[in-house]
């Protein structure tokens, strides 16, 4: 830590972590880092190199940056995530590893990241490509352009993949087309500008954060989508109903509280496009659409997460 009292230095804080205790690790080191986290599942290479394939089995890396200008400040931060860390081991999630941290400086930061974020393949079709990678297109892709920063929705997330497929599955099912799109929760503004290069007619995204309203307002402009995809600091209700396809990647304690919310927001036969349900919590999620009059009409799942399709009755 001794140079970790110069400008322009940052305090790396990593973590690998089985998927199951991705999110909770992410939050815990979020608390302290401005910057946000990132999530890199373990992958390996394809397509020489210009591809990815996830490997659910092995574990993730979570990863935050904290400002390193004041060491003292930096190193109270760091101590106090591995103590959050310890007391979330004692919940028996599955394996969590100690707290690393490395010191790096912006110019080597700049760059090295990237190297985390390979073009990916989500589904037949969607194609995740961070802007600085080459992509050898076939004819059939639909490729969303994406610089991953401080806003969760990169497409490396099982809940933003099975979000993402079923799009997709809307979408071979002309379920899309000319539709209006809500997007709960936006983030980065993935899940919108897939359901507009898939044939939607325009998306409205919500978020609570301003760096994730920011974030998608800046990548429906890249991918030439910033007319049709609108993005605003809020919450339910949108008040902009109703909309004929609702996108939720959230988590399941707050898809239970905003299920009667999530229904108003979609007309008679609207569907309720969720994700971000970790599989024990799937029955929970389930009574609490069905009690609103949200039938599930299909379901995925990857790993130990769970995505619902639902309709309104």
């Amino acid at each position: 830590m001794k140079e970790a009292g110069t400008p322009g230095a940052w305090l790396e804080l990593s973590v690998a972590a089985d998927i199951e205790a991705v999110e909770a690790v992410a939050e815990i080191l979020g608390r302290s880092a401005p910057a946000g986290t990132s999530v890199e599942p373990a992958f390996e290479l394809t397509d020489e190199g210009l591809g990815a394939r996830v490997d659910p089995s092995r574990p993730a890396i979570v990863r935050a940056y904290l400002p390193a200008s004041d060491s003292a400040a930096a190193a109270r931060l760091a101590a106090e995530a591995s103590e959050a860390l310890g007391h979330l081991q004692a919940f028996g999630l599955r394996p969590i590893g100690e707290l690393t941290t490395r010191l790096v400086h912006e110019a080597d930061w700049a760059e090295a990241w990237k190297a985390h974020f390979p073009v990916l393949r989500v589904g037949r079709r969607l194609v995740i490509r961070p802007t600085w990678r080459r992509l050898r297109r076939s004819p059939d892709d639909v490729v969303l352009a994406l610089d991953p920063g401080m806003a969760f929705g990169t497409g490396l997330h099982p809940t933003t993949r099975l979000c993402l497929a079923g799009v997709e599955s809307l979408a071979d099912r002309g379920l899309l087309d000319g539709a209006r799109i809500l997007d709960v929760g936006c983030g980065s503004g993935i899940l919108a500008i897939a359901a507009v290069k898939l044939g939607a007619r325009e998306a409205l995204g919500l978020d609570t954060d301003p760096i994730a309203v920011n974030a998608t307002s800046a990548h429906a402009a890249r991918n030439r989508m910033a007319g049709r995809i609108e993005a605003r600091e809020a919450s339910l209700p949108s008040r902009e109903g109703p909309f004929d396809v609702v996108l939720a990647n959230l988590i399941a304690s707050v898809l239970i509280d905003l299920s009667p919310r999530l229904r108003d927001e979609v007309g008679i036969g609207g569907v309720v496009l969720a994700s971000g349900i970790f599989i024990d919590r799937e029955p929970e999620v389930r009574e609490s659409f069905s009690k609103v009059g949200l039938d599930v009409a299909a379901r995925a799942a990857e790993g130990e997460w769970v995505a619902l399709e639902a309709v309104r009755r």
